[in-house]
């Protein structure tokens, strides 16, 4: 079951040294989500195979426009291509009268049905559910209302022993239903059972998002233990003062918030235009927490 992370934009408030603004692609299981929408997103999507009519759900940690200002350009060109199926779009409430004020003095009339969910700033809460995912937003710390979103697979299907279903005899179209632990009755009336005919399906996984945020504990419990964490890291530790005047977080801090709630791997990103080369960034995390991997736009990320 594919659970990928792309990475769009990596770059902080400006694009520089070939680097983005914030924007990320989740591909799960052929599903399709957009978290932030910098300047710039669509050309990306289009650099590397994604089309965008494909993304059915955009969410939008907030409203600097390094992680939005691509949006509008986004829906346009979904309108141009004759987009019809309905784009649910979750972020903050002022961010439908952002677009609902630019489509009426462009004189747009969007030929798709756009639906607005607000996230809540203050509280974590389920804004998204499916049979196989669920998706929260919770209150990150910045300068303006700001949310992080964490991506929960659901439990994952048992698998079937072939050899031993096999020897039962079991028909191929009841092997769905061994696998939800629906035991097997022959034509004899023995019971078969499912847990003797399957083995546990393997463990859920999970994506959490910090966007903007300086370090502050608010948000912690609802990155605990994600298999991948992608938090913002926008200085060096050097640079400390700098982050919490600009209520960003430096990589050191980053690794240390990994380390404490217990993440498996980390994912920096959102890089200050003061740095060229990034090497150091990784380096200063790495020796908090060695799973630590630099977001590179193009690169897919195994959750």
């Amino acid at each position: 079951m594919r659970f990928e992370v792309l990475v769009l934009g990596n770059s902080s408030a400006t694009p520089i040294f070939e680097r983005h603004p914030t924007s990320q692609v989740i591909n799960y299981n052929e599903q399709l989500f957009l978290i932030d929408c910098g300047e710039g997103t669509q050309m990306q999507l289009s650099r590397y195979g994604i089309k965008s009519n494909r993304i059915d759900h955009i969410f939008i940690s907030h409203l600097h426009g390094d992680h939005y200002l691509g949006l509008i350009g986004l829906l346009s060109s979904m309108h141009l291509v004759g987009r019809k199926s309905d784009l649910h779009i979750y972020g903050p409430a002022p961010l439908q009268e952002i677009l609902e004020v630019h489509f009426k003095y462009s004189e747009t009339v969007i030929r798709y049905p756009i639906i607005f969910h607000h996230t809540n700033p203050n509280e974590e809460e389920e804004i998204f559910s499916s049979r196989m995912m669920s998706i929260k937003s919770f209150p990150l710390v910045h300068r303006i209302p700001c949310t992080g979103f964490r991506f929960n697979e659901g439990k994952r299907s048992a698998s079937i022993l072939a050899d031993k279903v096999e020897a039962a005899g079991v028909p191929k179209p009841y092997f769905s239903l061994l696998k939800k632990g629906i035991d097997y009755v022959d034509p004899t009336g023995k019971v078969f059972y499912a847990s003797e005919l399957t083995e546990p399906g393997p463990e859920s996984r999970s994506y959490a998002y910090c966007s903007d945020t300086v370090r502050h504990p608010i948000y912690l419990s609802s990155i605990q233990d994600a298999d991948l964490l992608y938090h913002e890291s926008t200085f060096l530790d050097d640079m400390r003062d700098r982050a919490k005047e600009t209520f960003h977080t430096t990589c050191l801090e980053a690794a240390e918030i990994a380390k404490e709630t217990g993440v498996k791997k980390l994912l920096l990103g959102h890089y200050s235009a003061r740095y060229k080369v990034l090497t150091p960034l990784l380096e200063e995390a790495q020796s908090v927490f060695p799973n630590t991997e630099l977001s590179v736009e193009g690169k897919w990320y195994l959750v």
